[in-house]
Order: C-alpha cells, then structure tokens, then sequence
C-alpha cells in the first residue's frame, strides 16, 4: 500500500515536472536568476550596514581584504590592489594640495587606458570630486563642449591628449607627466614622487542618491550630452560580471575605453566588486586579441558586439583555439556574428545583456539562447519593472489611446523600451541640458501623474517572453507603407561572404513617401560586389519592402569609441553622386542586380523616370 501511494506521488511529481519543461521552460533559470539577483542585493544591504555605500567603499574593502592581489595588469606592469590604492593616495594628496580640489567640485578626466586613469579617477573620488569622463578623440568644438557642459573647471589629462583648445579657455590643466607643455599647464608626476600613499584621514560623506560620475553619449547624432550617474546605479553596475557567472578568480579582459560605462562602471567595477584580476589593453586589437588571453591566461573577456565582428572577421590565428577564456560578457552582439563567434572560438559561454548610461533599466540573458538580450519573465517583472509600447514610427512618439494614456505593444510587435522612475531606476538628467533632459521622460503613460523613462530604444518580446533588440528610434525608417528595421537588414545584408561590414540607414527620394533603404557596404579583401548573389540573397530572406534600394561601397565605416555606427552623414549625403565620392550603385528589380549609379542615372531616379 505504501509503495502504491509512493509511485503515485513519483509519477505525479515526474508528470508536474514534465508538464513545466512543456509550459514554462525557463521557470527554473528565471527563479535562480531572480534569487541571486535577490542575493546580491541582500548582500549590498549587509555592506551598506558596515558603511560600504559606494563605489570607492568597494575598492577600499577589497584593498584591505586582498591587499597583494594583482588588480591591474598593463603591458609589463602589475598593480596591486594595495598599489592602487597607495598611488591613488598620492594622486589625492597632489590634487588637494597644489590644485585646491575639495568635495563638491567638478573635475573633467581626459586619459587613454592606463592604470592611472583607475589611479586619478579613485584619488579625485576620495577628495569628494565629481569626475566628468571626455573620450579622448574629440577635439576643439566638442571637447569644449563637454567641459563646459559638466561644469568641470579642472582637467586631469594624460599625456598624449591633445590640449591646445583648453588653453585658450580659463580652465586648470594638469598634466599626468613629470613636466608639463608649457607654463599654461600643470604637471603632476614630478609632484607626486613627494606625496605619502598612507590612507587619507577622512574621506568625505556622500550621499549615496547623489550624482558620482558624469559619462558622455557617444555623440552619433551631434554633440555629447553629459549624462548624470548616481553612486546607487554605480555600485548596481558592478553586479554586472557576478550576475554572468565570474568569480574573484577569473582574470578579466578588458578592451574597452574607460571613458565608457561599459569599461569602466561594468568592467573596472565588476572587477573590483569580485575581487578578480583585470588584464587592461590600451586599445582593442584584433591581431593581438587571442595572443593577449593565452599570454595572460584570461578566463573572462568583456565585449561589445561590434568588437567581436572585428574578431570573426580576422584571419585565423592559433592562439583562437588554445585560450582558456570561459565567459564572454557584453552587449550589442548581432545574431549573424553571435553564430559565428560561437561556432569558431571554442566553448565559450556569452552573457548578452542590455543596460543604458542614463538610467539603471537593463537585461541579461542568462540562458543559452542565440539572440536574445534578456527575458521579460515575471520575476524579472518584479525586480525591474519595465513596459512595451506601441509607437508612431512617424513621429518617434508612443501611440496614445482616446484617453491620452499609452498602449502597450502586443507580443512579437516592436515597440519602445520604457521604465517607471522609482529609488531603483534613477534617472539624474543631462547636465545643463533640461531641455534634452524633460524629453527623455514621458508623463501620464497609464495613469495621471506618473513618469516613466524613454530609451529611445525598440524591443520586441516573443511568445516564449525573451525580449530581442530591434532597433534604435530613428534607425526604423518606413518605406512603401511598412517600418523597416535597420538592424534586421544589416544582419542580413552581413550574412554574404563577400560583405565584411553594412549599416543601413533610411534615405529621402524627392517625390516619394518615406524613405528608401540605403546600404554602406565594405567588402571582404579580395571580394568583388556580386549584385545578382546580393538580391537573391535579399529575396529569400526579407520583404520587397526591405531591400536595400542604393548600396555605397565604403573602404571602412565611421564608427564611435564603442564601435557604434554614425550614420548622421551617410544620411544627410542620400544617394547624391555629386557630393559621394565612393561607388553607388542602385536596385533595378527587372535585372535582378545592383547597377552602378551615373549622373544621368541618378537625375533619372530624381526625376521619377526610375521608378524605385
């Protein structure tokens, strides 16, 4: 009898697991996922209660608790934690003492990859400073810009930046070096040899809803905006790693430039929040990319998606397939390169997510599913409430009801990323840019009164509910009556062996509706355009809608620091043989090919006597 009601209990209990894998798959994975987000954050409770409250806190607990442990690794240095901190130290004291710096004040940081980037940057935070990252590239108008946008009245900069338009502006320049260029600028090395490394006394309280950093938008539409980062989502960014599976013991590579979130709050702090070695490359390589992780014996490596095209696009090294890196985590990787960088590169498990610089909404796909950037589970639901809406491609603005309120999108339609500002999801704003500030926010979306930040980004959940990237507002253009995704048609166009990179944008015709698809194309060395491959191609893969009408033939594409693609001057340039220098050519449907584009050519589509 007791054996009877013993099967019967197994078998209901094999036929309710049963019944689960078929219904709710990824009910497993969601709930842990869930509890060790829930971890975490009990954990980060339990150190706020020791006094642990922000990002320094957290390098300074694990200086004391792993003090000869390699923190940075760079070229042929090694620094410990203690190093770090020692020499951060000195960098405070120098700042304190010759530049008068104190809490509150407003410091602009403009270095390339280096340890003393980390070095500055933690020194100026035990001073109280606010620190303002400016990516090293931009000059003269927009580094201008940036400066005087944050507020910064000091600019710490690294030796090989350009720095003859801050000396015409009232500005103090320190230069990290043992002299300066000339008597307009400060030196800080020669100073520093002098400076004891002992703990400061006291360090100032902050305010732990208080603004920490400023980091600058990349800029692919216009000038940078100085977006303001709070101490709270600061110490939730370094959670990043822990939540894809790293441990204190993994060594971590890192690529990225540091004047990014990604590097820096994600890379730098997921590092330091586990405790784990960080190998820092100067500059991303594609050449030098697998030599690094097999010479420093990297388990962990972080990315973003355009960076692992550079490596599937590379020729085969050995070095590919003699690693030990186990985990690779980042954003932005685009389905046709994930497949190949799984395929090539060994067992490496992906950790893909999703996260912004303004506010603290992100995802992270935590299954094994190609694609996805994250899932719109109930769990997660929980811990990061989030919404879908429907929008007017038109007008870039969400679809509103009879009643003024939003609608949501219905599964399996695109629609725009938004989330309810609350404790958890800060949104500081855009320093001295209210304007730009208020229209990151949508009001009245379900309800009179409430407040919700707009990504600006288009999402898509599926019926198995994981959310997939669609596109940017403004990178859907519509064409013939229907939305086309950009991102969708470069995946596709990117599929052909002959094409090594695309970026497909939206053009304006005179005389037609919408805009027609346009493709910047750079082939594979030693490849030739194959026209009649590409529409093929394009004809079993996308809607008539969605071909590319006009292809350009690009040596390389502009791209960002971060590798994304500016497409601002591809746009504004059309299909104007005039002012384009490169090759263009047009789809002639009838021909089945892509042929090239005169003068008389391009008159004649002007005209409307080539019907598109």
């Amino acid at each position: 009898m007791i054996g009877a009601v013993f099967f019967s209990v197994l078998a209901a209990l094999l036929a309710l697991l049963l019944y689960q894998k078929m219904s709710a798959p990824f009910l497993c994975v969601d709930l842990i996922h869930y509890l060790k987000l829930r971890s975490y954050r009990k954990t980060l409770q339990t150190r706020m209660q020791q006094g642990i409250l922000t990002y320094l806190d957290c390098f300074l607990y694990q200086a004391r608790k792993n003090p000869n442990k390699p923190f940075i690794i760079f070229e042929k240095q090694t620094l410990t934690y203690q190093d770090v901190d020692y020499r951060s130290n000195q960098f405070a004291r120098v700042f304190r003492l010759h530049g008068f710096l104190k809490k509150g004040d407003i410091v602009a940081l403009l270095m390339c990859n280096e340890p003393d980037f980390i070095c500055v940057w933690l020194g100026l935070c035990k001073l109280g400073c606010e620190v303002a990252f400016i990516n090293v590239n931009i000059k003269a108008k927009s580094l201008l810009h940036c400066v005087h946008s944050c507020g910064a009245k000091t600019v710490v900069a690294g030796t090989e930046e350009t720095l003859s338009e801050l000396k015409r502006d009232d500005m103090a320049v320190w230069v990290v070096d043992h002299t300066a260029p000339s008597e307009d600028f400060n030196s800080v090395l020669d100073k520093l040899e002098h400076m004891s490394g002992e703990s400061l006394s006291e360090l100032p309280k902050v305010d732990i809803m208080s603004n920490f950093l400023f980091i600058f938008t990349s800029g692919t539409t216009g000038l940078c905006k100085a977006a303001r980062l709070g101490h709270f989502k600061a110490i939730m960014s370094m959670a990043f790693f822990e939540m894809c599976g790293a441990s204190s013991d993994d060594i971590i590579y890192i690529t990225l430039p540091l004047y990014h979130m990604s590097a820096s709050l994600l890379g730098i702090g997921g590092c330091i929040q586990l405790g784990a070695t960080c190998v820092l490359k100067k500059k991303f390589s594609a050449s030098q990319f697998w030599k690094d992780c097999v010479q420093h014996n990297v388990t962990v490596v972080q990315y973003i998606g355009e960076l692992c095209r550079y490596l599937v696009n590379h020729p085969v090294v050995p070095e590919e397939r003699t690693h030990r890196v186990r985990l690779a985590a980042g954003s932005g990787l685009r389905l046709d390169v994930w497949k190949k960088f799984a395929q090539r590169f060994g067992r490496i498990k992906i950790r893909e997510g999703y996260g912004l610089t303004e506010a603290s909404i992100g995802f992270l796909n935590y299954t094994d599913e190609i694609g996805p950037i994250g899932r719109a589970s109930y769990f997660n639901k929980l811990s990061m409430p989030f919404e879908v809406l429907k929008y007017d491609p038109q007008s870039n603005e969400p679809v509103r009801a009879d009643s003024g309120r939003c609608i949501r999108a219905n599964i399996g339609e695109a629609g725009i990323l938004v989330a309810p500002l609350t404790a958890i999801n800060q949104f500081l704003g855009y320093a001295g840019n209210k304007v730009q500030s208020e229209k990151k926010l949508l009001r009245d979306v379900f309800k009179a009164g409430d407040v919700y930040f707009n990504t600006g980004d288009l999402l898509l959940q599926d019926h198995r509910d994981f959310l997939y990237f669609h596109d940017r507002i403004g990178d859907t253009f519509r064409w013939k009556g229907e939305n086309v995704s950009t991102t969708e048609v470069s995946e596709v166009v990117g599929l052909l062996e002959f094409i090594k990179e695309a970026s497909v944008y939206g053009v304006t015709v005179p005389g037609r509706e919408g805009r027609a698809g346009m493709a910047a194309i750079v082939l594979q060395h030693d490849h030739k355009l194959n026209g009649p491959q590409l529409f093929n191609h394009l004809a079993r893969a996308l809607p008539a809608y969605a071909w590319p009408r006009f292809l350009r033939v690009q040596t390389s594409l502009d791209v960002t620091e971060t590798f994304k693609q500016k497409k601002m001057q591809l746009v504004q340039e059309g299909f104007n043989v005039d002012i384009i220098r490169d090759p263009l050519f047009y789809l002639d449907i009838s021909q089945k090919d892509y042929i090239f584009m005169t003068g008389s050519v391009y008159q004649d589509i002007v005209s409307g006597k080539i019907n598109l």
